[in-house]
C-alpha cells in the first residue's frame, strides 16, 4: 500500500483526487461544523466534519472549502475560508488559524476570511454550470437542517432556483472508503492506544467496581497518551446489560460470576479505533461462559478470513450466519430441525446475533460505506461477531478492526483475545495509578 507521507500530504492529496473528479465547469463547496451550544454560554466539544477535515486536516469551526478545478484563474481553484477573530476572541479564546498561518501550513493557495465568501461565490458562479455539496447520508440518520451543509444548499435552492446542486457524497466517499497508507498509521496509533487502555482494564476489574470507574480508568489511559477523546460513547455493561446493543448508562455495579463487555475505543487525528473485548469479573469463565465466548472466538476467526478484495460485506454476513447456526446447535440453544421451519425473513440465529459482522471504520467509527460496496485492498471493517443469551443474562462480543487484504490485516492482533491470556493477565491485577 505504499509508506506513509507527512498528514499535510494526505490532504493535499485528497483534494487533488476529488477535484480530478467533478464535472467540468462545477465546483465544491464543503462546509465545518459550528459550534454546538451546549448550555447558558457553553458549547460541547468540538468536533470537526468528516469530509472537511478529510480535505484539510483543519480543526476549526465556521470554516468554508471550496474547490473549483476548472476556474481560468489558478488561485482560485482553491480556496479556504476561515473566520475573522476581533482582538476581544483573540484574549478569551486563543488564536485560531488565520489566512497566512493556512497558506503555509496547508499547500493552499487562496486563504480569505469567511466574510468575504459570499462576494467571491458570487463572482466564481459565473463560470459554473453547478455545485457539489457533501450531505450526510448515513442510511440511520437524520441529519439536522442546521448542519451547515445542509442549511448552505437549501440557502443555494433559495437564491439560485435555476443553479443546478449535485451530491458530493458519492464522490467523497468512494475515497474514504480506501484508506491510504497515512490514514492506516493513523488508526494503527489509535488501536495501540486503545490496547494499552485494555491492559489497564485487566487489572483494574474485579467484583464490586462500577461500570463508570470502568469508563474512567479507560477515559484516564487515553489522556495520560494524548488522546482527548474516544471515537464514540463507550459501551461498559455488566452481566445482562450485555445484551442491550447499545447499552451506555454505565452505572451498574460489576458482580463475581458474571461477564463484563466492554465496546470502546480511542479517536487519533480524528480516525477510530473500534475495539470489544468481554471478560469475567472475577478473572475466570466458568464452563458455560468460556463455552460460548469460544464459540464466538472462532466465529471471528474464520469472519476475519473472508474480508478480502472482491466479496461485500452482504456476502460475509451469510457466509457467517452458516458459522452461528452451526456454534447454536452445539451450545445446545436450537437443534437442526429448528433451521426446517425457521422464518427466512427472521432466521433462528438472529435472536442470538441480531447485528451485522462488519461496519467500515475510519473517519468516523460507522464510517461511509454500505455492506453492498465490493471490497477493495485498503478498506477497514469491523469484525464483531456476538451471542446474546438473554434467558442466561449472557452477552459475549468480540470486536477488532481489520484491514482488507488478500490476506487480511487485524490492526488489533496484539490486544488479548484468548481465554487463558486473559485469565492470566487478569490474575495479576496489576494497575499502575498514575
Amino acid at each position: 500500500m505504499g509508506k506513509p507521507g507527512t498528514i499535510q500530504d494526505l490532504f493535499i492529496r485528497n483534494r487533488k483526487k476529488i477535484a480530478l473528479k467533478l464535472d467540468s465547469n462545477t465546483l465544491a463547496i464543503i462546509c465545518a461544523n459550528n459550534l454546538q451550544l451546549r448550555n447558558g454560554d457553553q458549547f460541547y466539544p468540538f468536533r470537526q466534519n468528516s469530509d472537511f477535515y478529510y480535505l484539510t486536516g483543519i480543526e476549526q469551526e465556521a470554516c468554508v472549502l471550496l474547490i473549483f478545478p476548472a476556474h481560468p484563474k489558478k488561485e482560485y481553484r482553491e480556496v479556504l475560508f476561515v473566520t475573522r477573530q476581533t482582538p476581544k476572541e483573540v484574549i478569551y479564546e486563543g488564536g485560531k488559524l488565520g489566512p497566512k498561518d493556512a497558506i503555509i501550513s496547508l499547500g493552499i493557495e487562496k486563504v480569505l476570511y469567511i466574510d468575504q465568501f459570499d462576494q467571491v461565490f458570487k463572482d466564481l458562479l459565473y463560470f459554473a454550470k453547478s455545485v457539489y455539496i457533501p450531505q450526510n447520508e448515513y442510511p440511520s440518520v437524520k441529519v439536522p437542517e442546521q448542519d451547515p451543509n445542509i442549511a448552505f444548499a437549501k440557502k443555494l435552492k433559495e437564491e439560485y432556483p435555476a443553479l443546478e446542486l449535485k451530491r458530493l457524497e458519492p464522490i467523497l466517499s468512494s475515497f474514504r472508503l480506501k484508506k491510504d497508507p497515512e490514514e492506516l498509521e493513523m488508526m494503527q496509533h489509535a488501536c495501540d492506544i486503545t490496547e494499552k487502555a485494555f491492559h489497564r482494564v485487566l487489572g483494574f476489574v474485579k467484583p464490586g467496581v462500577m461500570e463508570y470507574q470502568i469508563e474512567a480508568e479507560i477515559t484516564h489511559e487515553f489522556l495520560k497518551n494524548r488522546i482527548k477523546s474516544h471515537a464514540y460513547t463507550p459501551i461498559i455493561a455488566s452481566g445482562e446489560n450485555a445484551c442491550t446493543l447499545h447499552y451506555r448508562k454505565n452505572e451498574m455495579e460489576c458482580e463475581s460470576g458474571k461477564l463484563l463487555l466492554m465496546d470502546f475505543g480511542a479517536e487519533y487525528k480524528n480516525y477510530a479505533a473500534d475495539c470489544t473485548r468481554t471478560i469475567p469479573v472475577n478473572g475466570r469463565f466458568s464452563p458455560r461462559q468460556r463455552g460460548v465466548y469460544e464459540a464466538v472466538l472462532r466465529i471471528f476467526k474464520a469472519s476475519v478470513s473472508f474480508m478480502v478484495p472482491g466479496t461485500t460485506i452482504a456476502e460475509i454476513d451469510m457466509k457467517v450466519a452458516k458459522l452461528v447456526e452451526s456454534e447454536l446447535i452445539e451450545l445446545g440453544l436450537f437443534i437442526k430441525d429448528d433451521l426446517q421451519n425457521q422464518n427466512p425473513e427472521f432466521p433462528a440465529y438472529k435472536e442470538y446475533l441480531p447485528h451485522g459482522i462488519a461496519h467500515f471504520v475510519g473517519l468516523d467509527v460507522h464510517d461511509v460505506g454500505n455492506k453492498y460496496v465490493v471490497l477493495e485492498e485498503g478498506m477497514v471493517l469491523s469484525c464483531e461477531p456476538a451471542l446474546y443469551i438473554r434467558e442466561e443474562g449472557l452477552g459475549i462480543r468480540i470486536e477488532n478492526n481489520i484491514v482488507v487484504a488478500t490476506v487480511p490485516i487485524d490492526l488489533m492482533e496484539s490486544i488479548p483475545i484468548e481465554v487463558d491470556e486473559i485469565e492470566s493477565l487478569m490474575s495479576r491485577k496489576v494497575l499502575h495509578i498514575d
